[in-house]
């Protein structure tokens, strides 16, 4: 059995800047049979949102962040939401992350920031860094 995570939006756009760190491998990873991962139309949307506003930085297009996010949503598995269990987070920005994870039975929202999920261990997920979840797939070299 595969393990199920979200990618934050902080990740996937860590990854669009650098090509080195663990974010990057992360998407590069995409596809690959040791995790699969979920997404939902808000986070697809928001996914787009900040990697449009951010395309000087990142050097890349509008066109190639649709090309990515497309392919990302071929491979993903996309979810709908039925329930809210708002507020659950300190920022409610990070709830619609916390409700995918949830509704997807994922095992970890793979995210830079730890501290925004703290206290998701009750509905059974864990937030953990890139790192940690490169090091705990066995997909760093």
């Amino acid at each position: 059995m595969s393990i199920s995570i979200i990618i934050d939006t902080c990740v996937f756009i860590s990854a669009l800047r650098s090509r080195r760190g663990a974010s990057f491998k992360i998407l590069s990873l995409i596809g690959d049979a040791k995790f699969n991962f979920h997404l939902s139309v808000a986070l697809v949307l928001e996914y787009e949102a900040v990697a449009k506003r951010m395309s000087q930085e990142t050097g890349l297009t509008d066109s190639d962040i649709e090309d990515l996010i497309d392919y990302m949503c071929a491979i993903g598995k996309c979810r709908q939401v039925h329930f809210l269990w708002r507020p659950s987070l300190k920022d409610p920005s990070d709830d619609f992350v916390l409700e995918l994870a949830v509704e997807s039975e994922c095992d970890y929202i793979v995210t830079h920031n730890i501290r925004d999920f703290t206290g998701i261990e009750k509905f059974k997920v864990k937030a953990i860094t890139p790192q940690e979840f490169l090091q705990m797939i066995g997909g760093i070299s």
